[in-house]
């Protein structure tokens, strides 16, 4: 991937379904906007022409390859890219996206080759931070099935804990990964990012004076 050369900062917020990471970059959204900067919130999938395409074989509404899954999804983000998070970074906005091509990688490590989904991404820039909230798959999994104990469950944990082996190989390939404890008390959670993310701020400003 494609360093960020523009003067704002590009932050990624990952983590495997029900691990909360949406709820956490909402909160820095919001904190850093209180403080005075200029930030700007959004997510993948998008709500251009492809992501409701998107969200409509995840909801299975329609049905295509895990391949032609993939190429939507990278066709969403160059999208996604161009229209929104390019033109309020190189404006020197603070981009705050809850998902990005990491997610695609990991998730997609289900059913297509992880190599490949990569290489389809590889034109794309590389967020100047990600956020990888780290809740163990049983949790998530218990959280998203509401009290579920049966096969289902145990199903979607051991499918939650492939996704995660692969996103704790993509933060040792990419730097600024921060692997972020999701199973503290939200108040130290939050700290935590917005302390990485200030130094982050502090190291964008010397290099763009």
């Amino acid at each position: 991937m494609i360093k960020n050369t523009h003067p704002g900062l590009f932050i990624d917020f990952e983590g495997l379904d029900g691990s909360g990471a949406p709820i956490q970059a909402s909160l820095l959204s919001g904190i850093l906007a209180k403080e005075g900067y200029r930030v700007h919130l959004t997510k993948e999938p998008t709500n251009y022409l492809i992501g409701g395409l998107i969200r409509g074989f995840l909801t299975k509404e329609w049905k295509t390859t895990p391949e032609c899954q993939q190429l939507l999804f990278a066709a969403d983000r160059a999208q996604h890219l161009e229209r929104d998070i390019i033109p309020k970074i190189a404006s020197g906005k603070i981009v705050i996206t809850d998902r990005y091509a990491f997610s695609s990688v990991a998730y997609g490590s289900l059913d297509s080759d992880p190599d490949w989904i990569e290489k389809i991404n590889e034109k794309f820039i590389v967020p100047d931070v990600v956020f990888l909230i780290k809740v163990r798959p049983k949790v998530c999994a218990l959280r998203m099935k509401d009290g579920d104990y049966g096969l289902e469950l145990f199903r979607e944990e051991q499918k939650l804990t492939q996704v995660w082996k692969t996103y704790e190989k993509l933060s040792k390939k990419y730097k600024n990964f921060y692997i972020i404890n999701g199973e503290r008390d939200e108040t130290e959670i939050i700290k935590e990012i917005i302390d990485i993310t200030k130094k982050m701020l502090g190291v964008a400003d010397k290099k763009h004076k």
